[in-house]
C-alpha cells in the first residue's frame, strides 16, 4: 500500500513556526524535528501510512521543539533559529504542496503587532512624563492670612 501525506495546517509567530499533522486516531507516530526539515509519519485509523517531509524556509532550532498529540492532530511548535523575521511560506522551495495550508484560524500578522506595542510604549511614556512633570507649587494667595487679621483687631 502507498504512503499518503497528511493534511498539514501551519501558522507563524514571532518565536514559532506552528505545524499540525491533521490524523485522527493516529498510530505509531513519528516526529522527527532537525535543524532544517521535519520527518513526520504515523498510520490513521484505517492503517494507512502517512508520510510528511518539510525541509523548512530556514533554519530552526530542533533542539527547543517539540509535538503534542491529541485524537485529532499532531501539533508541533517549532523554534525559529531567527525570531522576530516572518517566514512568507513553510517551506524552503516557493512550491505549495496540495496537503499543505495556512491554518487561518489561528494566523495573525504579528509584524504589525511590533508597531502597535510602540504606540502602546509611547503612550505610557507620555502619561509617565505628565505625572512626573514638576510644575511649580500652587499659588496660595487665595488663602486667609490669620495674623493680619490678628495685628489690625488689636490696634
Amino acid at each position: 500500500m502507498a504512503r499518503q501525506h497528511a493534511r498539514t495546517l501551519w501558522y507563524d509567530r514571532p518565536k514559532y513556526v506552528f505545524m499540525e499533522f491533521c490524523v485522527e486516531d493516529s498510530t505509531d507516530v513519528q516526529v522527527l524535528i532537525e535543524d532544517h526539515r521535519i520527518v513526520f509519519s504515523c498510520r490513521n485509523a484505517d492503517g494507512v501510512e502517512l508520510y510528511n517531509e518539510i525541509e523548512f524556509y530556514a533554519k530552526v532550532n530542533s533542539k527547543d521543539s517539540q509535538d503534542k498529540r491529541s485524537g485529532r492532530s499532531i501539533t508541533c511548535f517549532v523554534r525559529k533559529w531567527k525570531e522576530k523575521v516572518a517566514w512568507p511560506r513553510l517551506t524552503k522551495e516557493d512550491i505549495k504542496p496540495v496537503w499543505l495550508s495556512v491554518d487561518f484560524d489561528n494566523w495573525r500578522d504579528w509584524e504589525g503587532d511590533e508597531e502597535v506595542e510602540l504606540a502602546q510604549v509611547e503612550h505610557y511614556a507620555e502619561l509617565l512624563k505628565k505625572v512626573s512633570t514638576k510644575r511649580p507649587p500652587p499659588a496660595m494667595d487665595d488663602l486667609d492670612d490669620d495674623s493680619d487679621s490678628a495685628d489690625t483687631t488689636s490696634t
